[in-house]
């Protein structure tokens, strides 16, 4: 507890997917006040805010704020740019290269607006659901990625350089299958039913079932011997 018996406060990167919910429920296992911080970045479909916002409403949060981004002015991504999504018919065919739905700095974006909230907070912990297993290649989740956020975060902001706090960037999945991801959210009572992973849902939020994120959380799902909750397109 912090000063007057307060709880110590976390912003919590809220995608709306299977990564941001779990870390969402731990950060309030871990006894923090969680700040779920989201993004309207102009990406392909704006359902995962709407998932976002059920999960906020399922595991509480002390408030959920959405920003407003205009990557889709940068582009370069499928995500983001009228670029096609890849399917593939299987993980195994999952490319190796860094594929094309990786947004353009995105990571480092909204970690430095999560800081700039958390300063204002007195939050010193910023919860991201990074991973390097079950993941698509992308450069900004890795583990010297995020130990060098964390290093230029502390150099950057008035209170890290006053003494009076310093950001710890948690990444508490970074190392779990997705497998292991999904059986410990459902230990923490995360209903992944609420969530949503696909890079090309249909306009009434049906998962395609072929994109890279589709076939992982399916894979994440088969591996944890947990029923897919997950309502995929025809």
């Amino acid at each position: 507890m912090t000063e007057l018996g307060r709880k110590p406060r976390a912003v919590v990167l809220l995608s709306g997917g299977i990564d941001s919910a779990t870390c969402l429920a731990i950060a309030a296992a871990e006894g923090f006040d969680a700040y779920a911080l989201s993004f309207l970045y102009q990406q392909r479909h704006h359902l995962e805010i709407e998932a976002a916002r059920r999960v906020v409403n399922a595991l509480g949060a002390v408030e959920h704020l959405v920003l407003d981004l205009p990557l889709g002015r940068i582009g370069g991504s499928a995500l983001t740019s009228a670029i096609a999504v890849p399917k593939s018919a299987s993980v195994e065919e999952i490319s190796q290269d860094i594929p094309v739905t990786y947004v353009p700095a995105r990571n480092t974006i909204f970690l430095s607006l999560a800081l700039a909230w958390a300063e204002v907070l007195d939050a010193a912990d910023i919860y991201i659901g990074v991973n390097v297993l079950d993941y698509s290649g992308y450069p900004d989740c890795r583990p010297e990625y995020i130990a060098a956020f964390e290093a230029m975060a502390n150099l950057a902001t008035k209170k890290s350089v006053l003494g009076q706090m310093r950001i710890k960037i948690r990444t508490p999945l970074i190392k779990l299958t997705k497998a292991q991801i999904i059986q410990k959210g459902v230990r923490l009572g995360v209903d992944y039913g609420l969530t949503l992973s696909c890079y090309d849902p249909d306009p009434v939020g049906r998962a395609c079932g072929a994109c890279d994120s589709c076939l992982l959380r399916q894979k994440g799902f088969a591996e944890a011997g947990v029923p897919d909750p997950t309502v995929y397109a025809p």
